[in-house]
């Protein structure tokens, strides 16, 4: 028996690195551990609900409410904002702890700050990741060539320069390409299965624990229509939901399909009238229960975020992957050499291909008896219990 310590959870307010992390926190907390969470106020409520204490700090990155296109396209767009905010974030984070060392840092892979304060403090840092982990080989094959372009500008210099700088203050002499990329303990969120070149992952740093999915009946019901004989869910997840364009055609793809019940999730920037005439079998919502419906559903098509492919394998639902933004892409390639998804690329997407994808997937028996297959592989990883005891493993042994 572990005696009860202090555990020290930090994350940015995104579905997608708070939302695996819940099932694992409520578990600690029934072990009789205190777990603080330091989060931004519009998730303080779900974090609340886990039963841990909630440390609040204000983000300067973009929110789960505001436009995905705030966001930017280039590389340096999307990791400018996390350094600013880890920057800004730091004293707010070490004032909020101010006289409450934790016994152990648990961290999404984007909270800079943890590890700054696991530091200081000089108490172990167990990272969270929601997706893929960096392999022996990564830096060459993937992290060189990505940042090649950025590091000849003078934009990219300057960032790393600022990474650097703000390290040496705070006593750490790692590059930042480790610091951020090569945690010395990593608790994976993701099945195996999902994990790219999973052979050359060092299991000694990296313990894949599998989907943490939990009890999700707070988040509502859904029940499947009498007489549907297909049901096929669409949704870009939480973050790149701005795409009229492709609702069209998926309202195309599905709309008069004889049998076929079509849900679909257009999130909170899309108009309903933007999508123009819906037909009868067709239910238009801006959330659903995502995990209530596929449980029922018969096919997916996702952005494949990590969140989202997991849940696909989970329900054993086969998939049309048609990826948005970062590990996306990678997750659809992922996704399609296990044999139980189509990759089709956004600007692929239209509704012919959709439908004719759609009738492949849901015909082949293969298909389902590989889904069924995976699914029976996650169930050993272990999930939310061995993810906790995992973190037990790690907490200091007291005299």
């Amino acid at each position: 028996m572990t005696s009860p310590a202090h555990i020290a959870m930090f994350s940015i307010a995104a579905h997608g690195h708070v939302n695996p992390s819940l099932e694992v926190i409520r578990e600690l907390v029934a072990r009789g551990h205190r777990v603080t969470y330091a989060i931004p106020p519009v998730f303080a409520d779900k974090v609340a609900g886990t039963g841990a204490e909630v440390k609040l700090w204000n983000s300067t990155l973009p929110g789960p409410e505001d436009d995905p296109e705030a966001w930017g396209t280039t590389l340096l767009d999307n990791v400018e904002p996390f350094l600013d905010d880890a920057v800004q974030a730091l004293p707010q984070l070490a004032k909020a702890y101010e006289g409450d060392t934790p016994d152990l840092v648990l961290h999404d892979i984007t909270s800079y700050p943890a590890r700054v304060l696991g530091h200081r403090w000089g108490v172990p840092v167990v990272s969270l990741s929601p997706n893929l982990v960096a392999w022996e080989g990564y830096e060459k094959e993937v992290g060189e060539p990505m940042w090649e372009e950025p590091l000849r500008t003078e934009r990219g210099q300057a960032y790393y320069a600022r990474f650097h700088a703000w390290l040496e203050e705070n006593g750490i002499t790692e590059h930042p390409d480790p610091f951020v990329g090569r945690p010395a303990r990593s608790l994976v969120l993701i099945p195996k299965a999902l994990q790219p070149n999973a052979d050359r992952v060092d299991e000694n740093v990296y313990s894949f624990v599998g989907a943490c999915q939990g009890d999700r009946g707070a988040e509502g019901e859904w029940q499947r229509p009498a007489g549907a004989r297909k049901v096929v869910l669409v949704s870009l997840g939480s973050s790149f939901t701005k795409q009229p364009g492709f609702y069209r055609e998926c309202l195309k793809a599905f709309g008069d399909l004889p049998g076929w019940h079509l849900v679909l999730q257009i999130g909170k920037h899309v108009d309903p009238a933007e999508l123009g005439d819906v037909p009868a079998n067709v239910e238009v919502r801006s959330w659903v229960p995502q995990l209530a419906v596929l449980k029922q559903a018969d096919l997916f098509v996702t952005h494949a975020g990590a969140g989202g492919s997991q849940e696909g394998l989970a329900t054993a639902t086969p998939m049309i992957a048609v990826p948005q933004a970062v590990d996306q892409f990678g997750n659809a390639d992922m996704l399609q050499a296990l044999g139980v998804a189509r990759h089709l690329p956004a600007e692929e997407a239209t509704a012919e291909a959709l439908r004719a994808a759609a009738l492949d997937l849901t015909g082949d028996p293969e298909i389902a008896r590989r889904l069924k297959e995976i699914r029976a592989g996650m169930a050993e990883e272990g999930g939310t219990r061995r993810a906790a005891d995992l973190i037990e493993a790690e907490l200091p042994r007291r005299g």
